[in-house]
């Protein structure tokens, strides 16, 4: 039950690469610099956006961002009425410890 589940090896066979025939030849001299390895091929599936399926992205997007906004403006919303309401409180106290002791 706990021994964890691995996923299944890439079958995906292997590119093979044909080396390219150079027609040019091939000066005497070897420039100092090495040559640039080449690009390791990646096995991965590329993703393809379809205008379509960026337009979803996009529109997806966007309602987070309205969603995750609305959540943080009612969260400083509620902030800001519990403050409001602390001062208020604060006042009517100060005033009415003020007015016991002038024995009002």
């Amino acid at each position: 039950m706990f021994t964890p589940k691995y996923p299944p090896q890439d079958t995906a066979p292997t590119p093979t690469v044909t080396p390219v025939q150079m027609t040019a030849p091939v000066p005497a001299v070897q420039a100092s610099a090495p040559a640039a390895p080449p690009a390791p091929v990646s096995s991965r599936p590329t993703v393809q956006l379809t205008p379509g399926s960026a337009l979803a992205l996009a529109a997806g997007g966007g309602a987070v961002v309205l969603v995750v906004g609305a959540v943080l403006v009612s969260m400083l919303l509620a902030v800001a009425i519990t403050a409001v309401s602390v001062a208020v409180t604060a006042v009517v106290l100060r005033f009415l410890i003020t007015d016991l002791r002038k024995g009002h």
